[in-house]
């Protein structure tokens, strides 16, 4: 069906101009960028929505101060219901839909070091030269900090014991990342992005450590909970594992967000998903995006304006 034309407006045009031209400088990867918009409706409330992915989102959308937001990964949006995890409160929030992205925390050493358990750490006072995120956001590194509290260790002990941690930019398959565990200045790597660096544990001689039962269920205690990661997906693993899951973007709002607001917001989304860049070649599938899947888990409930949207849309 196409679309209707944009009536011509001066506040229609300079909106045009700005949000087309940031979208083809996206499309043409020549920016990432993280923004916060405020739509003013002729009558009603403003909408304020916003792509920045971070623990502060949280509350700025139970306050209001935002309306519409992402999270990754959905088990982050869990522990904030929850009240756990790195929320010391609950927060009364809701999904909208969850763009599907499937991936796992994982905690890689190298064979040299050889450790085989997260426990080891602690036993042996290893001197461990580990890689984590330059994380800004509170999210990619808090997974880190809490495993190896459950095993008693801080960052601090790492020092304390000889070790060193350093903060690096960009995914765990980056060159300057993955270059220092092929050089042997790392001996660990904790983080997310399996689907790229998972395959080259063979060539970087490290192996993934195998969370025990017990800290699997403690995650599951804050929030957080733990996703089967089979061989099948990634054959140079040795068997089947399970690791905390890191699948799933959903865009989220406070419970008591108006009504009418969110069936238009997925009105409009379910209207131009053929237009939002993601990693298929096809439309975002928005039929499955209400649902809890592997990909893009959902342990919250939808917003009721959303889950009647998608029912109505005969996605439900």
């Amino acid at each position: 069906m196409a679309q209707p034309a944009l009536r011509p407006s001066p506040q229609n045009t300079r909106s045009s101009l700005v949000f087309e031209t940031l979208a083809e400088l996206v499309r043409a990867r020549e920016f990432q960028f993280v923004s916060r918009v405020q739509l003013e409706p002729p009558n009603g409330p403003t909408l304020a929505i916003s792509t920045e992915t971070s623990l502060a989102i949280v509350p700025a959308v139970a306050s209001g101060e935002v309306d519409i937001a992402i999270m990754n990964p959905s088990a982050i949006l869990t522990a904030a219901v929850l009240g756990k995890g790195p929320f010391t409160t609950p927060y009364p929030l809701r999904v909208i839909t969850t763009i599907p992205s499937q991936d796992w925390y994982f905690f890689a050493v190298t064979e040299a070091s050889g450790l085989t358990s997260l426990s080891e750490i602690k036993a042996r006072k290893f001197p461990l030269r580990l890689s984590l995120r330059a994380d800004t956001q509170g999210i990619v590194n808090y997974y880190a900090e809490a495993v190896l509290g459950y095993y008693g260790i801080t960052l601090k002990d790492i020092e304390s014991w000889g070790g060193r941690v350093s903060y690096d930019l960009g995914i765990p398959a980056a060159p300057a990342r993955a270059g220092r565990v092929a050089s042997r200045e790392l001996d660990a790597i904790f983080d997310e992005a399996t689907n790229r660096f998972v395959p080259m544990l063979d060539e970087l001689k490290m192996r993934l450590i195998q969370l025990d039962d017990g800290a699997l269920e403690y995650l599951e205690g804050l929030g957080l909970h733990a996703a089967p990661m089979p061989r099948s997906y990634f054959p140079n693993l040795p068997a089947d594992m399970r690791a905390p899951d890191f699948s799933g973007w959903p865009l989220f709002t406070r419970e008591d967000a108006p009504d009418d607001v969110i069936y238009g917001f997925c009105k409009a989304l379910d209207a131009r998903k053929a237009a939002v860049l993601w990693t298929q070649p096809s439309p975002l599938p928005t039929a499955e995006m209400c649902h809890d899947t592997p990909a893009g888990p959902l342990r919250i409930p939808l917003h009721r304006a959303a889950e009647r949207y998608w029912r109505e849309a005969g996605y439900l």
